[in-house]
């Protein structure tokens, strides 16, 4: 380390608490709008799901085939 005076040296000092403080709440507040998207997503992902199982079952009560799980069974493959 450089030879510092003791004025630098509190300096130094100071500046390490106040951007370790901040680097701190920006990984709390990364974490919160990570869990809001998880939740967003989750939401739609379950609406998803629900259209699916009624597509499916307009297809069965008009006995054509459902195209959408081909779709998606290619799309997974």
């Amino acid at each position: 380390a450089m030879a510092l005076s003791k004025d630098q040296a509190q300096y130094y000092k100071q500046t390490l608490e106040m951007t370790r403080k901040q680097i701190n709440d920006l990984n709390n507040q990364i974490e919160e709008e990570l869990s809001k998207v998880k939740d967003r997503l989750a939401e739609l992902k379950n609406s998803k799901d629900a259209a699916k199982q009624i597509y499916d079952g307009a297809c069965k009560i008009l006995g054509v085939e459902n195209d959408l799980e081909k779709e998606e069974d290619a799309a997974a493959e």
